[in-house]
């Protein structure tokens, strides 16, 4: 691929925008030399006015998503794209969300361009855990537990009963939920079909990869070793 055609790729903007940049001697190899646009293309010695390129094609971010936003660009409103330097919505491949997290919903969510992999996080086969926090309105009865992991719990409008669930008491109004399934608002329909409401919800932990201490509304692109931590039981910082 040419370094033009590379560049533009990754949503510095349109070839033709991308050609006026190699013009005006914006785009330097890490030494500061005016690089041209049928260079080689060397991905990590390249330098847009003076920064290192965006991670090319595979990436892959962890957010800390905030509540207020949503997953996808058709809503009104705030979305998640907006927490991201504006020229990611213009890369090629696509950006995506791995799943969605709603308006009301904050915590973990993750973002890639490979489908590949994308597919291979949400597959049902995959099972991989995602980790919940919930609020609840009221008390819990104490029953919730044995019902959630039954493996025989339905939710309303479905004739496929859940898949065995785990649940930890945090306090008389809040548990940690493990999933290993993703069904429409599950969290919140489990919890009502066990005649309570969930007021709050954040996602901590897909697999074994954690939020930790990441701030709401910041991102971060994961490397080789955040990546193996998705698909193991060991939470990692991203």
């Amino acid at each position: 691929m040419k370094l033009v055609k590379h560049i533009a790729n990754l949503g510095y903007g349109s070839r033709r925008d991308v050609q006026w940049l190699f013009r005006e001697g914006r785009i330097t190899n890490a030494a500061g030399e005016v690089l041209y646009a049928d260079d080689p293309l060397e991905h990590d010695a390249v330098r847009i006015d003076g920064e290192p390129l965006d991670p090319p094609t595979g990436l892959l971010l962890v957010l800390h998503k905030p509540t207020g936003y949503t997953c996808s660009t058709k809503d009104l409103g705030r979305v998640v794209f907006d927490l991201l330097p504006s020229r990611y919505r213009l890369r090629s491949p696509a950006l995506s969300t791995v799943g969605r997290l709603d308006r009301d919903t904050s915590g973990l969510l993750l973002l890639t361009d490979d489908g590949q992999l994308l597919h291979r996080i949400i597959a049902p086969k995959s099972k991989l855990p995602k980790v919940y926090v919930a609020t609840l309105a009221e008390n819990l009865r104490g029953d919730e537990a044995a019902s959630f992991a039954s493996g025989t719990l339905l939710l309303d409008g479905e004739k496929t009963p859940l898949l065995p669930a785990e649940l930890e008491l945090l306090s008389p109004r809040s548990a940690r939920l493990t999933l290993h399934e993703g069904r429409y608002h599950q969290v919140r329909r489990m919890f009502a079909a066990v005649g309570n409401h969930v007021v709050a919800l954040h996602r901590e932990r897909i697999g074994g990869l954690a939020l930790n201490d990441l701030p709401a509304g910041q991102w971060q692109a994961l490397d080789a070793a955040a990546r193996a931590a998705l698909f193991s039981t060991a939470a990692v910082s991203p």
